[in-house]
């Protein structure tokens, strides 16, 4: 999917919206287990009721990883069901890869060409022989870990090297990698006092914003200081939409909690014309 793509589904949803399909199977609906394949029946339902509301899902590969084989499988289907049913939603494995080249080029053959992700996470602590082999393919983005929502970030993503805190610095450096233009960023919620900075190295660039909901981030902050020209940003969402219910009423409660951070951005959106 391009970007034109990406900024075109968020005009028409009013929406910049992302899911995280983070499946564990001890929050699941009880009734799901009993079901040949109960990741994929749950992740079907929330698409199905929420996906009027969202531009792009997120599932979380260690969600899936940890059921083996039969997890890999689940996430396969899952993503076969979006790209087949709702193509025009933006699609991003969370994967958080990054190696040396040849083992990248791998990394991103798996997620791009044979599981047909549009976007992967990558960390970029190894440097662009590690991230430039997924920059590689054309109308695939690599999203790169710069400033993160989770209480560790502090350890080493805003120390100061040489005078500059180092996600500033993973932020100029990888604008001068070969195809940067496919870059995003992972830049948390928990974070949004960072973003003005942040918007003067990357102006135009998609930020992914997790953080929003349970773990406590503030959209209307994050909109205040993130918000590029055409909207850059794609704020996610997990537990506090795929899990607002455990009971058989899940899939339309996901739904509500999906049109009322829609209805939020719907404002925002229309507030900046």
């Amino acid at each position: 999917m391009t970007t034109e793509n990406l900024i075109s589904e968020i005009k028409k949803k009013k929406s910049f919206l992302c899911v995280g399909l983070d499946v564990d199977l001890d929050k699941i609906p009880a009734f799901l287990l009993k079901e040949e394949d109960p990741i994929f029946s749950f992740n079907k339902a929330i698409i199905d009721a929420t996906h009027q509301y969202v531009v792009a899902y997120k599932p979380n590969t260690a969600f899936y990883e940890a059921y083996g084989l039969k997890g890999w499988q689940s996430l396969e289907k899952t993503i076969n069901y979006l790209n087949e049913k709702y193509p025009d939603i933006f699609t991003i494995a969370d994967a958080k890869r990054g190696d040396i080249g040849n083992t990248s080029s791998r990394y991103a053959k798996a997620f791009f060409e044979d599981l047909g992700f549009d976007a992967v996470t990558v960390a970029p602590y190894m440097g662009k022989d590690s991230v430039e082999p997924f920059l590689a393919f054309k109308n695939k983005h690599t999203i790169l870990l710069a400033l993160t929502s989770n209480e560790g970030a502090f350890d080493f993503q805003t120390k100061k090297i040489a005078g500059e805190d180092l996600y500033k610095q993973v932020l100029k450096t990888s604008k001068g990698w070969k195809d940067s233009e496919n870059l995003m960023y992972v830049v948390g919620a928990t974070k949004a006092e960072y973003f003005e900075e942040i918007r003067k190295i990357v102006p135009n660039s998609f930020l992914l914003v997790p953080g929003i909901g349970a773990q406590g981030g503030d959209l209307k902050e994050v909109c205040k200081y993130g918000l590029s020209e055409n909207i850059g940003l794609l704020v996610n969402s997990s537990r506090g939409i795929i899990y607002a219910s455990n009971g058989k009423d899940f899939a339309k409660a996901a739904a509500e909690e999906a049109r009322k951070i829609q209805l939020e951005m719907n404002i925002i959106i229309d507030g900046i014309r």
